[in-house]
């Protein structure tokens, strides 16, 4: 009798441990007004605040390198609206250079593919790539497992993103995937424009104008980009051999196409093309502008565009109402503040 009371009480103990396990807190993602359905499959990884959270500090977190000095911010820098800064192409363990220049990160839920040469099609497999490439990160994840599992902190982390202690690689690339879903720029002066809640000015209605008849094929808005592979026009860089598309898709017809990238705050998020060639937006019309012909490049831009300096200027002009400040400003993005301070604190007590 007293081996049946001892049994049901371990069991009834059991059990309001498990009710009383915090279950994730949902998070409603929200679809700009006017934008398209995101292709982002919010079932199979559900975005929760203590998913995002994990995800936020794995995003900043050295230890997912080989030299535990590099992170995903190494290449896709908050204030270069999650693109490369400093450098025409990425560079990483050892100094290693790339041989391409790190695409903007931002508005990926509606995202089909991923990379330059759309290499994945899944945003939480996309991360995988940095990670455990020999010029990036260096890394193989179970390395990063074993380092994390050390910590005091990702184990409880983990469990309350995941409800289990165990550290995989599915839930690290899962968190991942769910906070960098949430980089979400829709608040610039064009979308205020949009909204009737802004206006342009002269300079940039006559290039909004311009933009509409010569850019908005490939540039598809609202999210500013059709999501196709193209040819850009640009000749191959012989130091560097990228031939594009074609290395995954093994077509012809595919050499030298590269993902259009979004101009949403392209302001920020020199330099421009697919190898950083380009440090200017100016001289990134200059090229369409001066296009030669080649068989290579799409119909969109084997007519001249024939732009005047003052279309060129306006252009320009029109490109910067995409910026969002808000989105750069976003705290929620950044690195975590209370790591910084735990930094600082650990700095101040070896003084």
């Amino acid at each position: 009798m007293r081996t049946k009371s001892i049994f049901l009480f371990v069991i009834v103990i059991l059990l309001s441990l498990g009710f009383t396990q915090k279950s994730p807190t949902p998070i409603y993602f929200e679809i700009p007004k006017g934008w398209p359905k995101p292709t982002y499959d919010f079932k199979k990884n559900p975005i929760t605040e203590e998913g995002v959270k994990l995800g936020r500090y794995l995003y900043y977190e050295t230890l997912l390198s080989k030299n535990n000095q590099i992170s995903c911010e190494n290449c896709h820098f908050w204030g270069s609206v999650f693109s490369n800064r400093d450098h025409h192409q990425s560079h990483g363990d050892k100094n290693k250079m790339g041989i391409r220049n790190s695409i903007s990160l931002m508005n990926l839920a509606w995202s089909k593919s991923f990379m330059w040469d759309g290499s994945h099609t899944k945003l939480e497999t996309m991360a995988k790539n940095p990670i455990t490439n020999p010029s990036e990160m260096n890394e193989n994840i179970d390395h990063i497992i074993h380092k994390l599992n050390q910590t005091e902190l990702y184990p409880k982390m983990f469990k309350n993103a995941f409800g289990d202690e165990m550290i995989n690689e599915k839930n690290i690339l899962n968190a991942l995937g769910q906070f960098i879903v949430t980089f979400v720029s829709s608040n610039s002066k064009y979308d205020k424009v949009m909204r009737n809640e802004a206006v342009f000015n002269e300079n940039e209605i006559k290039g909004y104008e311009i933009f509409k008849n010569k850019c908005a094929k490939c540039h598809q808005e609202p999210l500013f980009t059709n999501q196709e592979f193209m040819h850009n026009g640009l000749p191959i860089d012989s130091s560097l051999n990228d031939i594009g598309r074609m290395k995954i898709s093994n077509i012809k017809n595919d050499y030298l196409k590269f993902k259009v990238p979004t101009l949403r705050n392209v302001q920020y998020s020199s330099d421009y093309m697919h190898d950083g060639r380009f440090e200017t937006i100016r001289e990134v019309l200059e090229h369409y502008n001066s296009i030669k012909k080649s068989v290579l490049i799409p119909k969109e831009l084997k007519k001249p565009m024939n732009f005047s300096k003052d279309d060129l200027t306006n252009l320009e002009l029109f490109l910067e109402t995409l910026s969002d400040v808000s989105f750069i400003k976003n705290k929620n993005l950044r690195f975590p503040e209370e790591r910084l301070e735990k930094k600082e604190e650990k700095t101040n007590n070896r003084k």
